[in-house]
């Protein structure tokens, strides 16, 4: 408090740090929401670990037994259980066909496909010898795409890296996600928001301010998602 005494230098520090601390909470929730909600003591986001599992016929997920009931189930394709090898830039376009086809149903489909940074390379490198350069009348070449889309099965879907630092996907994978059945339900009073006022420390000259969260990642259509995994 002394080493930032004066009004002004308190409200700089105190957004600075709320700022700091409302981005690490995001990263948290990025990582979890790849998991199945058993950390933490289980209060961990419900996250795609337990809605698109890599074992789809086996747990309970929202009060539904899968075993019980296939109609619950999302789909599976391993690339060496399934394909025969295992996932490379030469077979990954074939085997997001063999997990798109699982999970067309009329007009609903896939629209969104996450990838780990592995997963992604893959499907980027298998793009890459039939790409076509063009300077868009600005004299600039570049190599590479600026996004990517999956057009495999009758579908139009957004490819997306949701890697990068720290990889919070889990490796080796690549998520058919239909967000028509896919809900992120941050509750209204808990989303990412200050709880209470400033609190005194008590073993130290300085306040202390929290932040939560409280929400869960649902899905009301399993089977309309997959899985592609090594």
């Amino acid at each position: 408090m002394i080493q930032n005494s004066g009004k002004e230098a308190i409200i700089d520090l105190l957004d600075g740090r709320m700022s700091v601390a409302e981005a690490q909470l995001a990263n948290r929730i990025s990582g979890d929401i790849y998991l199945d909600g058993t950390g933490n003591s289980g209060k961990n986001i419900t996250g795609l670990g337990a809605a698109v599992p890599d074992a789809p016929s086996t747990g309970t997920y929202g009060g539904i037994n899968r075993v019980s009931f296939s109609f619950w189930r999302s789909a599976k394709f391993s690339g060496v259980t399934d394909g025969g090898s295992a996932t490379s830039a030469s077979n990954i376009q074939a085997y997001m066909d063999a997990l798109a086809v699982q999970l067309i149903r009329g007009t609903d489909k896939p629209d969104l496909i996450v990838c780990d940074n592995n997963y992604y390379k893959l499907y980027l490198q298998s793009l890459q010898s039939i790409q076509r350069i063009s300077d868009g009348g600005n004299s600039a070449v570049g190599a590479g795409f600026a996004s990517l889309k999956y057009y495999g099965a009758g579908m139009a879907s957004d490819v997306i890296l949701d890697g990068g630092i720290g990889n919070d996907a889990t490796a080796n994978h690549m998520w058919f996600l239909n967000t028509k059945y896919m809900m992120f339900r941050p509750h209204a009073d808990r989303n990412f928001v200050p709880i209470g006022g400033e609190r005194q420390a008590v073993n130290q000259d300085a306040i202390v301010k929290l932040i939560g969260f409280a929400g869960n990642l649902t899905s009301s259509g399993p089977q309309f998602c997959g899985v592609l995994i090594a």
